[in-house]
């Protein structure tokens, strides 16, 4: 049996934000959301998270995404998709491919190039398979003119290299889920890329130095995602069966990056919130504002 909107989160897991909040990387394409996804988009609604990006990490799930921001078009939540081909799966890129992100990205729906990028942690793709293929999507971005939404792991240097390289024919791009050092991090904002942040920084094994680099990023560079279902916040105030992560425990990251900026949780909720709109090029009304304005896995 499905569990209904009410008994999913505990009493003590239902937050809401003080303002409408955009989750930048949500993949509610996963299958662990399939038997309650209507019920996942209620409880975001309620916790004041108003807007998500639908991650498309390859061909199958862009086009799943973008069937999902249909479906629920005008039902109170801004729903918007992006399109890519994740590093993992760079060794599948080929001319047809190509066409066929080409075509996906010319979907309203779409609202940015990605998710595509580099990993050197993992390597399931070589790191030449990866590179084809980031270029490729690059080169796409570069002619269609959307963000680009952007991952990387283990792989800053080159990274910044090709971006450098590409700079002048790129709009905006977002490192999602960004998880490096010091230096990475001024290499991007010296790039004029936005940062996106998540649980990671709720990880007392892993997190302590971003709780440091929090307060160097401009909020006109910075956005909030869960990388749901991954990443759940290792510091959440009671447990929650399956450790799936979702959309709706978007407010608990809010206030813990707020707590190590310094500042409210209303002022970073409408500052990230204005970037992401901004960054997407969304709406009023896409954004959401006729509303309340194994999971262990890396990020994707």
């Amino acid at each position: 049996m499905s569990d209904t909107f009410d008994d999913f989160l505990p009493e003590a897991l239902r937050f809401t934000a003080p303002a409408p909040l955009v989750d930048i990387g949500a993949n509610l394409t996963h299958d662990s959301f399939a038997r309650d996804l209507p019920a996942v988009l209620r409880r975001a609604q309620a916790a004041n998270v108003t807007t998500l990006i639908l991650t498309g990490t390859d061909r199958e799930h862009a086009e799943q995404a973008i069937a999902m921001a249909r479906q629920h078009a005008g039902k109170g939540l801004g729903l918007h998709a992006t399109a890519g081909v994740h590093p993992h799966d760079a060794s599948r890129w080929d001319a047809d491919l190509a066409t066929a992100m080409g075509e996906l990205h010319r979907q309203p729906e779409v609202v940015a190039v990605g998710e595509c990028g580099l990993d050197f942690n993992r390597n399931f793709s070589t790191p030449a398979e990866q590179e084809l293929a980031f270029e490729a999507q690059l080169e796409l971005a570069a002619e269609n003119g959307k963000p680009l939404f952007l991952h990387e792991r283990d792989a800053g240097q080159r990274m910044r290299e090709i971006l450098h390289a590409w700079r002048d024919e790129i709009t905006d791009a977002v490192v999602h889920c960004f998880t490096a050092d010091r230096a990475t991090l001024f290499g991007y904002l010296d790039l004029d890329l936005h940062i996106g942040l998540t649980g990671w920084l709720c990880d007392e094994r892993r997190g302590h130095h971003l709780r440091e680099l929090v307060t160097q990023i401009p909020s006109t560079r910075l956005m909030l995602e869960t990388d749901c279902p991954y990443l759940l916040p290792r510091n959440l105030p009671a447990k929650l069966k399956g450790r799936r992560h979702e959309p709706a425990l978007l407010p608990w990251i809010l206030r813990e990056i707020a707590h190590w900026r310094g500042e409210s949780e209303a002022e970073l909720a409408t500052a990230t919130t204005a970037t992401a709109r901004r960054f997407f090029r969304l709406t009023a009304d896409a954004a959401g504002e006729t509303g309340r304005d194994d999971m262990t896995h890396e990020d994707s």
